[in-house]
């Protein structure tokens, strides 16, 4: 078996965040990313890029990560005891664009890495990411676009890749309070380890990069169809959505907050603006209406 290469693993990752980031400022044309190297006092830090105020994008934050240290936060031990008592590594690059056109999708993307390791026994390591989109209104061929990309991505690696880790990116982005999706998914995945660590690593790389192939023909097909007050007022009462989720249900946030990441960080992945209403219902049959019958449903779209 193929042990662990935890520099090339590194490597890629930032790699990533630079084509990721040179992509995104490409479709802007306007604003360019700001960048913070921080450290983390237990060991390791981070370099957080956020854009702001662009042309296309109101905020964009593609940050890389990478700590270590001598015992794991609850998060991660919770449903692997067996973790408890090792040496960790953490690192990964985890990315939130939140477009100011509303006819453009928030869209989210993650690929981590793990290691625990003790003296003496074999190390215990696994990939974990995905991407999912939030759409703000349905567009049936870019839910399509996105989901085929994401078959595209599995197909090479195995036959139920895709139907899985779209099945668990459905039942993850879910608001269970809300009885409702967060949006019409795409892939997550977790405990990524078999059957080897050059295939996984390839796997992960492939998600990594096909989420660019997935989003930039979204935004380009979108950024200039024109919107007015309506259509904004419901994108940011819909990004409430989103901040619940991360606050409420997202584990890679609580991951990030008890074990002394940076707060700062963490917390990029929230919206610039965003607004809650009582009881808001939209009219029937109405675009915003639409959003909840048509898109945020279970369902299989390629």
């Amino acid at each position: 078996m193929s042990l662990p290469d935890i520099h090339r693993v590194k490597e890629f990752f930032l790699s990533l965040q630079n084509t990721i980031c040179h992509s995104i400022e490409s479709v802007d044309k306007k604003a360019t990313f700001q960048q913070d190297n921080w450290e983390r006092k237990e060991g390791g830090g981070g370099r957080t890029r956020v854009l702001t105020e662009g042309a296309i994008f109101e905020q964009a934050g593609v940050n890389f990560s990478h700590v270590y240290g001598d015992s794991l936060p609850k998060s991660a031990t919770a449903h692997r005891p067996e973790l408890s008592g090792r040496s960790f590594q953490a690192m990964g690059v985890s990315l939130v664009i939140h477009p100011i056109n509303p006819y453009i999708p928030t869209s989210h993307a993650n690929v981590r890495f793990f290691i625990a390791e003790k003296e003496g026994e074999e190390p215990v390591w696994w990939f974990g990411g995905g991407f999912d989109l939030t759409p703000y209104y349905g567009f049936e061929e870019d839910v399509i676009h996105w989901h085929k990309i994401a078959k595209s991505v599995c197909s090479p690696f195995g036959e139920d890749y895709y139907s899985r880790y779209k099945k668990w990116c459905d039942d993850y982005f879910y608001l269970k309070h809300r009885n409702e999706p967060r949006g019409i998914g795409g892939l997550f995945f977790d405990d990524l380890n078999t059957p080897n660590f050059d295939h996984c690593f390839e796997f992960v790389k492939q998600v990594g990069l096909g989420y660019l192939d997935a989003y930039l023909p979204i935004v380009e097909k979108r950024k200039t169809m024109p919107w007015g007050e309506r259509e904004r007022q419901f994108q940011l009462y819909r990004r409430g959505r989103y901040v619940e989720f991360n606050l409420v249900w997202d584990r890679g946030t609580l991951f990030g907050l008890q074990s002394g990441g940076r707060t700062e960080s963490i917390l990029m992945s929230m919206p610039p603006l965003v607004r809650w209403e009582y009881n808001q219902t939209p009219e029937p049959n109405s675009p915003e209406a639409k959003l909840y019958t048509d898109f945020l449903i279970q369902k299989e779209w390629v």
